[in-house]
């Protein structure tokens, strides 16, 4: 059987949820609403595919909210010397906390 090359190849290790986390997320992942400007950080939730899964390439990167759309948000992340904009599920999100100074 030849090499599947498609959108999820190779992410066995990174969409992999621990036996105590499996299955859904609690409501309360569902019901944050992020502010525009927010930092967040990018983690794919392997249990929710359906809305805005982002690619494997983002997976751990810190982004800012710019907008919604629809049910996503759109998220500006800085890529090499590109400023890319995805749109992402807010399951697929976290709020990201700076260390205080």
């Amino acid at each position: 059987m030849g090499l599947h090359k498609g959108y999820r190849n190779r992410t066995r290790s990174i969409y992999r949820k621990t036996p105590r986390k499996r299955g859904q997320n609690p409501i309360d992942k569902y019901l944050i609403d992020y502010e525009i400007g927010e930092k967040v950080a990018i983690i794919g939730d392997p249990a929710q595919h359906k809305r805005g899964l982002p690619h494997r390439r983002y997976y751990g990167k810190t982004g800012t909210v710019v907008g919604t759309r629809g049910r996503c948000y759109e998220v500006e992340l800085k890529v090499g010397n590109t400023t890319k904009m995805l749109l992402i599920g807010k399951e697929h999100l976290k709020a990201f906390k700076t260390s205080p100074k």
